[in-house]
């Protein structure tokens, strides 16, 4: 499996947006979306209309079985309710509008949301190494950088361990011996 990076600016956050728009708006949605709920995108795409309407999520996460609860915020809620009206006739969030699918009424494949995604970290103008985990370790490294406890981030992220979460985001030994600056006591 290919090694990929959290998006650490907000500036990089929305030119990755913009970029993914003009391949599709629904890869700007899925990012959008996926930083702010931290799923991983295999339970962001499963979603379903139905599955928010409130303002809380439940799911269990396909990769640990684990139940969980996420509060939608208002950035994903105000992409939810304008995808919502956009495609008043779509069961998915995601729905695949691709002409072998039209009869078929499914989600966005991974493989296909990985792809775009893929070519958008590797154009001159992001320079990240972008996948579908780079919206996890995204929301992950904001939290960070913005004095976020690692346990919360950790819960957040549904880690088992503190550890896990420090090198899922990229917490790097340059980051660790900034704080050696940064603390002279």
């Amino acid at each position: 499996m290919n090694e990929v990076q959290a998006v650490k600016t907000p500036a990089q956050i929305d030119k990755v947006e913009t970029l993914l728009a003009e391949r599709g708006q629904v890869y700007a949605d899925v990012w959008r979306i996926g930083i702010n709920l931290a799923l991983r995108i295999g339970d962001l795409l499963s979603l379903k209309f139905s599955d928010v309407e409130d303002d809380f999520l439940e799911l269990v996460e396909q990769k640990t079985g684990k139940r969980r609860t996420i509060k939608i915020n208002a950035v994903a809620r105000a992409v939810i309710e304008r995808r919502r009206a956009d495609n008043p006739h779509h069961v998915w969030l995601f729905q695949s509008d691709a002409n072998r699918s039209k009869r078929l009424v499914k989600p966005l494949s991974r493989e296909v949301v990985a792809r775009v995604f893929k070519q958008v970290g590797e154009g001159k103008s992001v320079k990240v190494k972008l996948g579908t985990h780079s919206m996890r370790k995204t929301r992950g490294w904001i939290m960070y950088s913005n004095g976020a406890p690692i346990e919360r981030i950790a819960k957040t992220l549904n880690h088992s361990s503190p550890a896990v979460t420090m090198r899922y985001i990229g917490l790097e030994q340059a980051d660790i011996d900034a704080g050696y600056d940064e603390f002279c006591i």
